[in-house]
């Protein structure tokens, strides 16, 4: 499956926003790298097969207009608008990485998922056109591998 693409954040700034706008944010600073997981927990949280994310240095991104709250179980990281309740990212490193919910971007067209974690609890009939796939997620000690492979997957075009 070939999918036409542009190369990753080819227009900087880039914004995005919640379902009903009154959250609204920049990413300034290349993508780290691009991602759907599949698992159930992200099932529920977007009401559908699986969870589109890019992920970015947190000094790559800014909340521009809103004020999002914690949303998610007690103790989660994930942050929600207070008004429609959008699930827009995750904090997964706190002061260093955000993990955007893609589909919130405004020019989301061109968003391939590299990889896809938790492929243990996909549904079925779910096919992305990921380059590497995980059961789980990566360790956190193959990120650096696959950040470096995602860069030279998008500046070859995908």
């Amino acid at each position: 499956m070939t999918i036409e693409t542009t190369p990753p954040l080819a227009t900087l700034p880039r914004r995005g926003a919640c379902r009903c706008g009154y959250i609204r944010f920049q990413i300034t600073g290349p993508e780290l790298i691009t991602a759907a997981c599949h698992c159930t927990g992200c099932q529920r949280m977007t009401s559908s097969a699986f969870s589109l994310s890019v992920m970015v240095p947190e000094e790559a991104f800014r909340i521009t207009e809103g004020e999002p709250v914690a949303g998610g179980l007690e103790g989660s990281p994930h942050l929600c608008c207070p008004s429609c309740m959008s699930w827009l990212f995750p904090r997964l490193e706190p002061g260093r990485v955000i993990n955007v919910r893609a589909t919130l971007l405004d020019d989301a067209a061109d968003f391939v998922p590299f990889m896809e974690s938790f492929t243990d609890e996909k549904l079925p009939w779910v096919v992305t056109p990921a380059v590497r796939s995980f059961p789980r997620f990566p360790g956190s000690s193959e990120y650096q591998e696959l950040m470096a492979a995602f860069t030279t997957w998008a500046q070859a075009g995908r």
